[in-house]
C-alpha cells in the first residue's frame, strides 16, 4: 500500500464520491444549528433535518469531510491510540438516491482500489436480520461468509431516539495483524486494535413507532462515517493516530520545546499527544467563533486550553508555549480549512491571553496546596485528602499527576480514591445536564408550515408596501380560520416587505390591513428556516385566512434600523483598522434606537482609540459613499475579501454589502443607499462582557443628536451649579475631589485614633503561667487592620504575650490572634488557637504561629466568647 498524506486521503475521498454523483459540501461549523447539541459531533448532524423529513435536500447525495468535536472521552485522549476531542469525519450521504448495494460496493471500491487496503484483511459486521446487506457483501463484493459477522441491535442498529428514523448498519473492519492482538482469544468484534473499525454504513430505512414497530420510510437513506485520522494511520502504517502527519509535526515541536524525545517515556508521550490534540481543537473552535467562557461551548474551549497548558508544565514547559504551536496547525490544516488563516490573529490572541491567565491561576492553587501540605505535616499526617486534590483540579486546574508529584516531594501520598469519587460526582452532574445526549430533533407547527408552503419571498429590500395573500392565520399556537379585535395572532403571507429578525437585526414592525380589519405587526420572525412569520394583534375588525392584504412596514423605524446597520459595518472595519486584525465581530444587535457591537479585544478602548474610531466612521459618513450590493457564491465572496460573520449560516448564494473601498461583508440585512444618510455616529459605551470580548453601544442619526443634546444640557446645568464655565468643569471637579479626599483622611485618622484609644483601654491582661501573658479585648466597629495594629504593639512590648482581640463590624465578627516570639517558643500557635476559638461563634480561621485571624457571623455576647477563649488558651500552657 502506497503512503499517502492525510490531506491527500481527504481529497481522494471527496473526489471519489463526487465521481459517483454526490455534491461536495465544505465542512459545516462546529457550532450546530441543532439546539440539542453543543457541538457538531458527527458528519450527519448538518443533514439531520433531511433524515427527519423536516426539510427537503437540494440534492439526493452529498459528501463531506466534517470537522467534529466530542469531549465525553476527554480523559482518554493520549491514553489510547484513537481518542480525540477534535477529529474529521469522512462521510457520504444519500436521501432517496443510492442505497445498500451502492454504498457497500462503492465503499469497498474506495478502500481497496483508491486507498489500496488489502481486501484479504477486511471484515464486515451486519445486523443479525439484514439479509439484503449480507447478499451485497457475499454476492456483489465477494466477501467470504467467514468474514461477515452478525450482531444485535446494540452493535449494528442505529437510531436517533426511541422513536423516529432508524435502521441497520454495516461496519467495515481491518485486521492490523497479531502485533495488535490482545491475546489468543482475539477475534473480530474484540475491543482491542487488531480488528480496527474503519467505516460505518448506516441504512436509515425505518420509522420506529411508539410501540416499537418499524414502518418503512417512504425514502431510504444512507449515512456513513469514517474517521480521517484512523484511516490515515492505516495508510501510513503507524500504530496510532498521533503518529500520522495530522499530529506528528505538532508533537515533535512540543518535544523539542520540552527537550525530550517522543518515545522516551510514557509521561512525555502522553503530554505530547494531549497537547497536539487539544491545540487542534482549540484552533478550530476559536475559528468558528467560540470564545472562552464559564459555560457552554466556551467552557469546553477554556477547559481544553488549560488542560493543554497543564500537560506542558508536567514536561517542564513553565512558560506560555501554546501559541508557538499554532503555525504547525496552520501548516497541517489550513488547506482546506481557510477559516484558520482568516482568524489566525484572533486564535493567537485568545490562546495567549487564556494561557497567561491560567498561569496566574496555577500560582494561586500553589498557595493552597502548600498550605494544605503544611497542615497535614503539622498534624503528623501522611495523606492529602481527595477533597483537596479535587478542589485543586476543579478550581485551580491542577491535574492529579501534578498534585501527586508535589506531595511525593514532601513525603505524602494523595487519597486518589476520594479524588475519583469527587470526580464521578461532577461527571454525573455533567451527564445529567449535558446537551450532547442523542436528543431527538422533532418537527413543530412552523416546520410543518415551511414544508407545506416553502420559504416566504422577502421583497423588502426594494419596497416597504405591497399586496399579498394571507396564506396562514395562527392563534394560540394553532392554525385558525379567523381572529377578532384584541386577539394576538401570527400571519404567514404569500410574500412580504417585512424583514424578519436575523443576523442581529431586529424584525420589522408595521401594519397588515385588509377588508375591514387591521393587524398591528409587533415583530417579524424566522421561526423555521426561511419561513417569515408576522406576530402582532388585531386592532380592529375580523381577519380571515386566505384574504388579500396590504403589508406596510413602519417606514421611520426601518430607516433608523438601516442607519444603525450600515454604521455597524463601518464600526467593524474601523475597529480592525485602529486596533488590529485580531478584531472580529462576536455578535450584534441592530435596532431602531441604537446598535450594539460585540468584538474580540483584550483591553478597554483608550480615549484616543475611541476618538479615532469615531472619527473614521464619521469621515466615511461625511464622504457619503454609495453602498453596493451583489449576490454571488460563498467561495467567490470570501476570495474577494468579504468578511463572513461566525454566527451567520450561509447558503450557496450570499449577499455582499460593500461600502466603496472601505468595507465588504456578507450580510442579508437592510442598509442605507449611501453613508451620508446615517448623519452622525457616536459611541455611548465600551464595556467588557467576558474574557477577551467587549461590547460597544452606539447611536446614529437623530438618536445620536438627541443624546448629544441631553449631554450638553447636563453639562450646562452642572456648570451653573458649580459656578464655572464648561471648559473648567474637569479642573473644578478634580479640585473638589482632592479636597474631599483630604477631609476623608482626616476623618479616618480621628476615627481610628478614637477606636484605638477605646480598644487599648478595654484590653485585659491575665498571667496564665510559664511567663505567658494573655491580653483580651472586644469592641464594636473596629476593622481587622486596627485589631492587628493593637496586637502588634502589644507583641512588640511583651514577647511572652498572646493577644486575642474580637470586634463586630457590620454583620460580621472579626478576630485576630497575635503571639509573641517567647510564647511561640513555649508551644503556643496563633493558627491553632484561632481555629479552636472561631468554632465558638460559628466562624472559620487559621494562620501562622505568630499571627492568625478568623471571621464569622455577628454575635451579641463577645464577652462570653472571650471568657471561653481564655480557658482554651490556658490549655496550651503546660
Amino acid at each position: 500500500m502506497e503512503w499517502k498524506s492525510g490531506k491527500e486521503i481527504r481529497r481522494l475521498f471527496v473526489d471519489f464520491w463526487v465521481s459517483k454523483g454526490a455534491k461536495h459540501y465544505d465542512s459545516f461549523s462546529l457550532v450546530p444549528e441543532d439546539p440539542t447539541l453543543l457541538f457538531t459531533i458527527a458528519g450527519m448532524v448538518p443533514f439531520k433535518k433531511y433524515y427527519l423529513g423536516i426539510a427537503e435536500p437540494d440534492v439526493d447525495s452529498a459528501v463531506t469531510s466534517q470537522k467534529c468535536v466530542r469531549t465525553n472521552d476527554i480523559d482518554n485522549v493520549g491514553r489510547t491510540a484513537r481518542h480525540h476531542t477534535f477529529f474529521e469525519m469522512l462521510g457520504n450521504f444519500s436521501w432517496g438516491g443510492y442505497f445498500k448495494k451502492e454504498s457497500i460496493t462503492w465503499g469497498w471500491e474506495f478502500l481497496t482500489e483508491v486507498i489500496g487496503l488489502d481486501p484479504d484483511r477486511m471484515y464486515a459486521t451486519i445486523y443479525k436480520d439484514d439479509e439484503e446487506a449480507f447478499d451485497v457483501w457475499t454476492k456483489d463484493v465477494g466477501l467470504p461468509d467467514s468474514r461477515i459477522l452478525r450482531f444485535g441491535e446494540d452493535e449494528n442498529f442505529w437510531f436517533m431516539g426511541p422513536q423516529g428514523p432508524c435502521g441497520p448498519d454495516s461496519e467495515i473492519l481491518y485486521d492490523q495483524g497479531p502485533a495488535f492482538s490482545c491475546g489468543p482469544d482475539c477475534k473480530p468484534g474484540c475491543d482491542c486494535d487488531r480488528y480496527l473499525e474503519i467505516w460505518n454504513h448506516v441504512f436509515t430505512q425505518y420509522d420506529r413507532q411508539e410501540d416499537g414497530s418499524l414502518l418503512p420510510l417512504p425514502r431510504k437513506n444512507i449515512d456513513t462515517g469514517m474517521g480521517l485520522e484512523r484511516l490515515t494511520s492505516l495508510v501510513q502504517g503507524v500504530s496510532n493516530d498521533f503518529e500520522t502527519d495530522l499530529f506528528r509535526p505538532i508533537m515533535d515541536h512540543v518535544c523539542d520545546m520540552a527537550g525530550i524525545g517522543y518515545g522516551d517515556g510514557p509521561e512525555g508521550d502522553m503530554a505530547a499527544k494531549v497537547i497536539s490534540d487539544h491545540i487542534r481543537a482549540v484552533s478550530f473552535m476559536i475559528a468558528d467563533g467560540i470564545l472562552p467562557s464559564n459555560d457552554g461551548q466556551g467552557y469546553v474551549l477554556r477547559r481544553l486550553l488549560r488542560r493543554a497548558a497543564r500537560y506542558g508544565r508536567l514536561i517542564g514547559l513553565k512558560k506560555a508555549f501554546l501559541t508557538d504551536l499554532i503555525p504547525n496547525v496552520m501548516d497541517i490544516m489550513a488547506d482546506p480549512y481557510r477559516e484558520l488563516l482568516d482568524n489566525r490573529l484572533t486564535i493567537e490572541q485568545v490562546v495567549a491571553v487564556e494561557e497567561k491567565r491560567f498561569g496566574r491561576t496555577l500560582e494561586q492553587g500553589s498557595d493552597l496546596l502548600h498550605q494544605e501540605i503544611s497542615s497535614v505535616l503539622a498534624g503528623d499526617g501522611s495523606i492529602l485528602s481527595g477533597d483537596v486534590a479535587f478542589e485543586l483540579y476543579d478550581t485551580y486546574g491542577y491535574p492529579l499527576e501534578l498534585t501527586r508529584e508535589i506531595c511525593e516531594e514532601k513525603g505524602l501520598s494523595v487519597d486518589e480514591d476520594g479524588f475519583r469519587r469527587e470526580m464521578e460526582v461532577q461527571r454525573e452532574r455533567a451527564r445529567s445536564s449535558s446537551k450532547q445526549a442523542n436528543a431527538v430533533m422533532t418537527g413543530d407547527l412552523y416546520a410543518e408550515l415551511l414544508s407545506e408552503h416553502g420559504a416566504t419571498p422577502f421583497l423588502g429590500y426594494d419596497s416597504l408596501e405591497m399586496e399579498a395573500d394571507l396564506t396562514v392565520l395562527m392563534k394560540d399556537g394553532k392554525v385558525v380560520d379567523s381572529a377578532s379585535t384584541g386577539d394576538s395572532v401570527e400571519l404567514l403571507l404569500s410574500r412580504t416587505p417585512f424583514y424578519a429578525e436575523r443576523g442581529g437585526q431586529v424584525g420589522d414592525q408595521g401594519f397588515v390591513k385588509g377588508d375591514g380589519f387591521v393587524v398591528e405587526v409587533e415583530d417579524t420572525l424566522h421561526p423555521a428556516g426561511d419561513l417569515i412569520v408576522h406576530r402582532g394583534m388585531v386592532t380592529s375588525g375580523t381577519v380571515k385566512s386566505g384574504c388579500e392584504v396590504r403589508a406596510m412596514v413602519d417606514r421611520d423605524r426601518r430607516e433608523a434600523i438601516t442607519k444603525n446597520h450600515t454604521a455597524t459595518h463601518l464600526l467593524h472595519e474601523s475597529l480592525i483598522r485602529v486596533l488590529g486584525g485580531h478584531v472580529r465581530q462576536n455578535g450584534s444587535l441592530v435596532s431602531d434606537r441604537f446598535l450594539r457591537f460585540d468584538y474580540t479585544h483584550f483591553e478597554p478602548l483608550s480615549s484616543s482609540e475611541q476618538d479615532e474610531v469615531e472619527l473614521m466612521v464619521n469621515q466615511e459618513i461625511q464622504n457619503n459613499k454609495p453602498l453596493k450590493v451583489d449576490e454571488t457564491d460563498l467561495a467567490t465572496a470570501k476570495n474577494l475579501g468579504a468578511k463572513a460573520l461566525f454566527e451567520e449560516k450561509y447558503g450557496d448564494k450570499v449577499r455582499v454589502v460593500s461600502i466603496s473601498e472601505f468595507s465588504s461583508e456578507l450580510c442579508g440585512g437592510v442598509h442605507v443607499r449611501a453613508t451620508g444618510e446615517i448623519g452622525l455616529f457616536k459611541i455611548i459605551n465600551d464595556e467588557s462582557i467576558g474574557s477577551g470580548i467587549r461590547r460597544i453601544t452606539a447611536m446614529t442619526g437623530m438618536n445620536a443628536f438627541r443624546n448629544y443634546q441631553n449631554i450638553t444640557g447636563t453639562l450646562k446645568e452642572l456648570s451653573s451649579n458649580l459656578g464655572v464655565r464648561p471648559a473648567r468643569l474637569i479642573e473644578k471637579i478634580q479640585s473638589m475631589d482632592e479636597e474631599n479626599r483630604e477631609l476623608q483622611k482626616k476623618l479616618q485618622r480621628y476615627t481610628i485614633r478614637s477606636a484605638m484609644d477605646d480598644l487599648k483601654e478595654s484590653v485585659v491582661k491575665t498571667d496564665i503561667g510559664q511567663g505567658v501573658s494573655l491580653y483580651v479585648a472586644s469592641i464594636e466597629g473596629v476593622t481587622p487592620d486596627q485589631l492587628r495594629e493593637v496586637g502588634d504593639s502589644i507583641k512588640d512590648k511583651d514577647p511572652g504575650s498572646v493577644t486575642l482581640l474580637i470586634s463586630s463590624d457590620g454583620d460580621r465578627t472579626q478576630m485576630v490572634c497575635m503571639v509573641g516570639s517567647g510564647a511561640v517558643e513555649k508551644g503556643l500557635h496563633g493558627g491553632k488557637i484561632v481555629k479552636e476559638v472561631a468554632v465558638l461563634f460559628g466562624g472559620k480561621g487559621g494562620g501562622k504561629p505568630t499571627m492568625a485571624q478568623a471571621g464569622g457571623p455577628k454575635i451579641d455576647d463577645m464577652k462570653d466568647i472571650l471568657d471561653k477563649a481564655v480557658a482554651i488558651v490556658k490549655g496550651y500552657v503546660k
